[in-house]
């Protein structure tokens, strides 16, 4: 009859957080397994020492490679595939002699741990019971005395391995994050936390619950002491402002962030860290509701028609010491509210408020990419809405557009308010361009209503557009092709006819 498999966490490093299903099945096993360098110490087995017996049968699993280079014909991963092939061959022998077989794992057994490269060999083939252990996550927010996270908040996994620009992406869109295998990835980790706006919240914890517990925040470290054991932590939010120093005035600054046109995936890493750090979210109401505010954060809805007296306000609350997040849909350089902040911060008043603009995704992008490549060559973009500039610059505006022969993006084309604006740029268009000229009408484009349409210029119904629409103008080089699913891309050549 074969043999047991036990994969078995035994924590991470105290003895005493051995389980004590953990306890029973090592001192009962027939092998004791473990895994370590080729110094051939092992720290699962170090924890797992009071709980051995004499006359077991152990199995030092030794890595053939770590951090050091490799002659194997496959590289690292040839060799590493081999060990475990080889590994698992070793544990079979002992099963299929009818021995229990324990591997110990620090930590869980699960969780980036060695065990589950034998679990995958084996499991499928013999009687097999992982026990679970405390994590070493776990015992580090319990070494700092700071939750994890709290409520709805989520916690972020991530292994220092990745490339910093993915840590930065995954830090930016999570409230409490881990962050495993630090060692020689410590300097890209620490450059990711900074980029993503967390460098000040992050704790380092090395060796938790070990004799060598070293504790601090994570800005603090020197990159040269850092040992593989060891991780970063960001705590859950509520709990960062455990023991802060309140910040003082000069450190208040306004931040005015664009979200792109509406799917959360077209947010960059920059506009999530602004406002993961802000201590306040200034703007339109429907603009906040598309940003899940930490806890501790101070929301400002407004009208949109109120831009002065929004951007006022931020500036106020940042020379008052507050970080100001001011919140636009798009990009704020284009027909939002930077251009409103930077007029008013002009006042004496706000002259050593540091202002900052962070980029967002235009709609004209994100309609333009659901089209093909309508905008490949050059194009202008101009704003139908008559309420803060008159018509007739509109009108001279639009028909120069036309005559040199651009491509249009046109935003604000009506509302409930403005209706024939369309209507009389469409017949301003037609002078200049053929009535077979492609037109796309992009609504809600990345939002949960979105559709798109390509019509032309004769067959343009004002009727069917509203203030959520964006309209692409075809130049005369313009294409709509209709492609072999039956969807019609819309491209304009980066070429242009010779004169």
């Amino acid at each position: 009859m074969a043999g047991r498999l036990f994969g078995v966490g035994v924590g991470p490093g105290d003895p005493e957080l051995v389980t004590v299903k953990a306890a029973r099945l090592i001192g009962d096993a027939d092998v004791v397994v473990y895994h370590s360098a080729r110094h051939g110490r092992s720290n699962a087995r170090a924890i797992a020492e009071a709980y051995l017996r004499p006359g077991q049968i152990e199995e030092a699993l030794i890595y053939p490679v770590t951090t050091e280079t490799t002659d194997h014909p496959g590289g690292y991963q040839g060799a590493i595939d081999e060990f475990y092939a080889e590994s698992a061959a070793r544990l079979a022998a002992h099963l299929d002699a009818g021995r229990d077989v324990v591997v110990l794992a620090e930590g869980d057994p699960f969780f980036y741990g060695s065990y589950m490269h034998m679990h995958k060999r084996l499991a499928d083939r013999y009687e097999t019971t992982v026990v679970p252990g405390v994590t070493s996550v776990s015992a580090a927010s319990a070494a700092l005395g700071r939750p994890l996270m709290e409520r709805d908040e989520v916690l972020t996994i991530l292994p220092g391995t990745l490339p910093a620009a993915d840590l930065t992406a995954h830090l930016t869109g999570t409230e409490s994050a881990a962050i495993m295998k630090l060692g020689r990835t410590f300097p890209h980790v620490r450059e990711a936390l900074e980029r993503s706006g967390r460098l000040g919240d992050a704790w380092y914890v090395e060796r938790a619950t070990m004799a060598g517990e070293r504790t601090a925040p994570l800005a603090d470290v020197d990159p040269e002491t850092v040992p593989y054991f060891s991780l970063a932590l960001l705590p859950s939010p509520a709990a960062a402002a455990f023991g802060a120093e309140p910040r003082p005035a000069a450190a208040g600054a306004v931040s005015v962030v664009g979200l792109g046109p509406g799917d959360p995936r077209w947010l960059t890493p920059e506009a999530r860290a602004a406002i993961a750090e802000a201590d306040d979210l200034v703007g339109y109401g429907p603009y906040l509701d598309r940003v899940a505010a930490r806890p501790g954060q101070r929301r400002h809805p407004s009208d949109n028609r109120v831009e002065a007296e929004r951007a006022a306000f931020a500036l106020d609350l940042a020379k008052r010491g507050r970080r100001v997040a001011v919140i636009s849909a798009g990009d704020p350089g284009v027909f939002a509210m930077a251009a409103a902040v930077l007029a008013v911060a002009e006042d004496p008043a706000w002259k050593d408020v540091p202002v900052r603009i962070v980029p967002g995704l235009t709609a004209a992008q994100a309609v333009a990419a659901r089209a093909g490549a309508p905008l490949g060559h050059d194009f202008c973009v101009l704003s139908l809405s008559d309420r803060l500039k008159p018509w007739s610059v509109i009108e001279g505006r639009l028909a120069a557009a036309a005559a040199a022969d651009l491509v249009i993006a046109i935003y604000n084309p009506a509302s409930k308010s403005r209706t024939e604006q369309l209507v009389r740029a469409r017949a301003l268009l037609l002078e200049h361009r053929d009535p077979g000229t492609v037109v796309v009408i992009g609504r809600d484009v990345g939002g949960p209503t979105e559709s798109m349409r390509v019509t032309t210029l004769a067959e343009l119904d004002p009727a069917t557009v509203d203030m959520r629409c964006l309209l692409l103008i075809g130049s005369t080089q313009t294409r709509a092709v209709v492609a072999g699913d039956g969807t019609t891309r819309v491209f304009t050549p980066r070429t242009y006819p010779q004169p």
